[in-house]
């Protein structure tokens, strides 16, 4: 990639009044200016447009009913001009040497199908509460001394970590348009499928560097922490579906990795005093891949409620006066 590729920034948004301009003004400073945003409205019922039509002309504006952010994403890629799609969310910034950095390693090495990079967390004040998730999850040092190369059996690198936080992606349109784009049916880790796709195909790399601030918002983690488990069933399975033969050759079993899902679910319910569900969850771990975790909880969870209670209490009261 010598020539200067056209660049297309893919914002989906919904009920993003609060924050959407802040996300724009950080695209329009970079110090390499992308030739046009796409924003997809995914049916809002406040005010964005109307702050959207304001802030520039290199803006194309698309409403669509709601159909979720990755029904969002998929239409802004089909609407995308350029020959790289980058993306961003309507409540999170970019920093201003994003694209220029990833730019540059793609033109270096014309084999890359999408680079990523690090991400800090910030909240709604705009304060940083995580400054590197890379160094958070102990990736930094290893995409560090990689400088930019392809990351080695990205694939299995990823099913034990989603390392690539979809805001700071750059790829190429052909790329994301040949692996299908993001899996509408998926609510939570559709761009982890997506981004397994890509890998198990083209070379991918990620950058060290904080390329994004993350808001976070006061969302319930307990409630949406079994949803995307059982999504995350659903991701490794369609992983397994068509890339199987990737997955053992970086030295990944399939079904195993299906089983873990199922057991990282049937572990949550339990711990939710879910026992008849997740003897269930447990049973289907088992179908995938005998493991001692799920034989065990499987087997606990056929005591009576009231017992495996009190075998929890005791363990916590032991935990604690240990």
């Amino acid at each position: 990639m010598t020539s200067s590729p056209v660049i297309s920034a893919v914002i989906p948004a919904y009920n993003s009044a609060a924050f959407i301009h802040q996300a724009i003004a950080s695209i329009n400073a970079q110090s390499y200016q992308v030739d046009e945003i796409v924003i997809i409205d995914d049916g809002s019922t406040d005010n964005t447009e109307d702050i959207v039509r304001d802030l520039g002309d290199n803006i194309r504006f698309f409403r669509q009913d709601n159909h979720g952010p990755s029904a969002a994403r998929n239409s802004g890629v089909q609407a995308a001009r350029g020959d790289l799609v980058a993306f961003l969310d309507a409540d999170d910034q970019w920093l201003p040497g994003k694209i220029q950095q990833q730019l540059a390693i793609m033109q270096h090495n014309s084999s890359l199908a999408l680079v990523a990079g690090d991400m800090a967390e910030i909240n709604l004040q705009d304060e940083i509460i995580v400054p590197s998730v890379l160094n958070k999850h102990s990736l930094r040092e290893t995409f560090a001394n990689l400088e930019g190369a392809p990351v080695p059996n990205a694939l299995s690198l990823l099913m034990k970590i989603n390392f690539i936080p979809t805001g700071t992606v750059l790829a190429k349109r052909s790329s994301l348009l040949n692996a299908g784009g993001f899996n509408e049916k998926i609510r939570y880790g559709e761009d982890l499928e997506l981004w397994a796709r890509i890998a198990a195909n083209e070379a991918i790399a990620c950058l060290p560097e904080v390329m994004m601030l993350r808001r976070q918002h006061d969302h319930n983690a307990t409630r949406s922490m079994e949803p995307l488990l059982k999504d995350l069933v659903k991701v490794t399975s369609s992983v397994r579906s068509w890339g199987a033969r990737h997955l053992s050759r970086q030295g990944v079993d399939p079904n195993l990795l299906v089983a873990e899902a199922f057991n990282n679910l049937g572990y949550w319910q339990f711990s939710s005093g879910q026992f008849a569900t997740a003897r269930q969850t447990f049973k289907n771990s088992l179908r995938e891949k005998l493991t001692a975790r799920a034989l065990f909880y499987q087997s606990l969870c056929i005591m009576p409620a009231s017992l495996i209670r009190g075998l929890r209490q005791l363990k916590q009261n032991f935990t604690a006066t240990g």
